[in-house]
């Protein structure tokens, strides 16, 4: 069974962070047998006065691929594991999405933009979540944390948010490398300009410190800008700051 395991603010300024917890429990579904999982997305939500977030106010989702018989005792634990790790203060919110049962993933996609830009209340999760029949649920705090983890899954389930959690490991320590050399990595799905470009094999590419992805187009893509004037490569890997709408 194909699913999507979302989570939000169950972190604060101290405590590692809500991606190191989406790992955790990524790792606890591997070991325990109950499927495969794979790459989790960071997805940016709206940062306003009115909400009250943690850290950043951003959701963390990740894919699997869950044995049904193990589907209920894998959500039972994911949440008994957000009530003992979370950070003191967090309100967090587990939200699991059966893709292949979703009855409008349309809906889940539209609440998943709304949250980048508007202000949503736990009400409107709580009566999304019940029409789709979707899995939402609090584990602390004012369970604020429902409506990321739910708009966290609708932005996965569109294919074209978020950034892939940590760094790209590529390898020799060139400063340089191909686009053939890069869709060669079995993390990297493509390769194309912040104007949505895809680059020929040959193109050389300058690297930056970190090299990060972005979920667009469903897959896995690694985004380049222009280069500043005079450079040996006329494209480069963008920052995390140029990343921040993703």
């Amino acid at each position: 069974m194909k699913v999507l395991i979302s989570i939000d603010d169950t972190d604060n300024l101290d405590s590692p962070g809500t991606g190191a917890l989406a790992a955790e429990i990524a790792r606890m579904i591997r070991v325990r047998n109950w499927g495969q999982t794979f790459c989790i997305t960071r997805h940016q939500l709206y940062i306003h006065p009115a909400i009250p977030y943690t850290s950043h106010n951003s959701a963390m989702c990740f894919a699997a691929d869950i044995d049904p018989a193990c589907t209920e005792t894998m959500i039972a634990a994911s949440a008994e594991f957000l009530v003992e790790q979370s950070a003191v203060g967090s309100d967090p919110g587990l939200c699991v999405v059966r893709t292949e049962t979703c009855t409008d993933p349309g809906a889940l996609v539209g609440f998943g933009q709304a949250a980048k830009s508007q202000v949503l209340s736990k009400e409107d999760a709580y009566c999304l979540a019940r029409r789709l029949r979707l899995h939402l649920s609090e584990h602390g705090g004012t369970g604020q944390g429902v409506i990321g983890a739910l708009a966290g899954a609708g932005l996965r389930l569109s294919g074209n948010d978020g950034r892939m959690r940590g760094r790209l490991t590529l390898s020799g320590d060139a400063s340089q490398i191909t686009v053939k050399a890069l869709r060669e990595h079995r993390d990297i799905d493509a390769v194309q300009t912040l104007a949505g470009e895809l680059l020929p094999d040959s193109t050389l590419i300058n690297l930056g410190d970190k090299v990060k992805t972005v979920l667009l187009g469903g897959g896995s893509t690694l985004l380049v800008t222009e280069e500043v004037a005079g450079a040996v490569a006329r494209w480069r890997t963008c920052s995390n700051q140029e990343l921040k709408g993703y």
